[in-house]
């Protein structure tokens, strides 16, 4: 009787659930100290916007901004990351060079937004 118990106590979990391409673009984002990661207060991101994918030098890039409200008195603050797909594997990575993005269409990312404010 015990014996069952235990078995039915070490059975395996299911997965969780698969995220999206753009949840995790939105999480790795949110893990850069720009985006208010090793802030002591609690920050509220707004107008939240993401490149279409764009091919540059053999890189794919996205480019991510956002305004953080919440560690400054006044206007808030624009935070941007340029973040890597590696091309078949989907892994990300971030690139430390922001000027790739100027001259890039946005449009809205409300998965950083979504991400970004449920922690607050």
């Amino acid at each position: 009787m015990i014996a069952l118990a235990l078995v039915g106590c070490t059975a395996a979990r299911p997965p969780p659930a698969a995220t999206t391409f753009r949840e995790r673009v939105a999480a790795l984002a949110l893990r850069q100290v720009a985006f208010g990661s090793v802030s002591l207060l609690p920050v509220r991101f707004a107008n939240s916007r993401i490149s279409a994918p764009f091919e540059d030098g053999g890189r794919t890039l996205y480019c991510v901004s956002s305004r953080m409200h919440g560690r400054s008195v006044g206007e808030p603050e624009r935070a941007k990351v340029v973040i890597r797909e590696e091309i078949g594997t989907e892994r990300l990575s971030v690139v430390e060079d922001d000027e790739v993005c100027s001259g890039h269409a946005t449009q809205p990312f409300p998965e950083l937004e979504q991400l970004g404010n449920r922690a607050n």
